[in-house]
């Protein structure tokens, strides 16, 4: 049944391109509706059947934010880390966390398929092309972040979780920032060992370490150190920021709308949009609808509706 409903699925979209204008309402009824499994068998029966791509026929029939946001999300999720990962460097500036991001929020399985599929599009590794483009602190952080491969699972050695609480709070209180052993316990240690850590650090000491993070707002390191604390262990936290700061700019920040929405609509949209509401009073549904139009709002829509079905 699954392999007549594809057949069928490709058919619609063929049709969608048909003709003098393109159908995009049928375009959102197939693919915002769709998770990456049946994408990925989409795509592979399109491309038997007419020969062709449908990334590029996609890329041919749309444009702007619509175009962007259907092909990041048509694509595998590794390609995508992959594709956005290559965008963060190549445009890369101090305050672009987009690295971080894909390094941290992902499980390791997940960014060890991202960094498969930057090999194979960009015959280059993510780690080469980080080192190649950023420098100082920020090389530093990148490239163990993005070259690690974390523990998963969630024993927790709480004797060390002391210890390496007290070693943080030590460096911080020197405004050591970058020293070796923050960056090597943020870099490294399993995801379930660095909250005990943290746990520990805020009993023991009194702050969170974000807040004792933020001695200078302006400093941008210190922001990619707390982006990179919230991604470990609250990543619900982190992207209801950044669809915060997308939406309430004086214009719509369209590429982290985008971003967000296509990466986290099967992991945990569900989650970022209680935290959204619980945060601004209003529901991310109707953040979006009154920032967005058209095609663009209507994709973004369908898509943070995606786990609720």
């Amino acid at each position: 049944m699954a392999t007549l409903s594809v057949t069928e699925d490709c058919e619609q979209l063929r049709k969608a391109f048909a003709g003098w204008g393109t159908n995009e309402g049928l375009i959102i009824s197939i693919l915002a509706h769709r998770n990456a499994a049946q994408i990925k068998s989409i795509r592979q029966t399109y491309a038997q059947t007419y020969g062709e791509d449908l990334l590029k026929d996609l890329n041919k029939e749309l444009s702007n934010d619509f175009e962007r946001v259907v092909l990041l999300w048509t694509l595998d999720p590794a390609e995508r880390d992959a594709f956005l990962a290559n965008e963060a460097t190549k445009r890369w500036t101090s305050s672009n966390q987009v690295l971080v991001e894909i390094a941290c929020t992902r499980t390791s399985q997940q960014l060890l398929l991202a960094k498969q599929a930057y090999h194979a599009r960009f015959k280059r590794s993510l780690e080469e092309d980080v080192a190649y483009h950023t420098s100082g602190d920020f090389r530093k952080l990148l490239v163990p972040l993005v070259g690690t491969y974390r523990y998963e699972g969630e024993e927790v050695n709480m004797t060390l979780a002391k210890s390496e609480a007290k070693i943080l709070h030590e460096k911080i209180s020197e405004k050591a920032y970058n020293h070796e052993d923050v960056i090597r316990i943020l870099a490294t240690r399993s995801k379930a060992q660095i909250n005990a850590t943290l746990n520990h650090y805020k009993n023991e000491f009194g702050n969170d370490i974000n807040k004792d993070l933020k001695t200078d707002p302006k400093d941008e390191f210190l922001a990619i150190l707390r982006a990179t604390v919230k991604c470990l262990t609250r990543p619900e936290k982190y992207f209801e920021k950044v669809l915060r700061l997308a939406i309430n700019k004086q214009g719509t920040d369209e590429g982290a709308l985008t971003r967000v929405v296509t990466t986290r609509a099967e992991i945990d949209m569900k989650i970022i949009k209680e935290e959204y509401h619980k945060r601004n009073s209003v529901t991310l549904d109707h953040a979006i609808g009154k920032d967005t139009t058209g095609d663009y709002e209507k994709m973004l829509l369908a898509l943070i509706g995606h786990g609720d079905a």
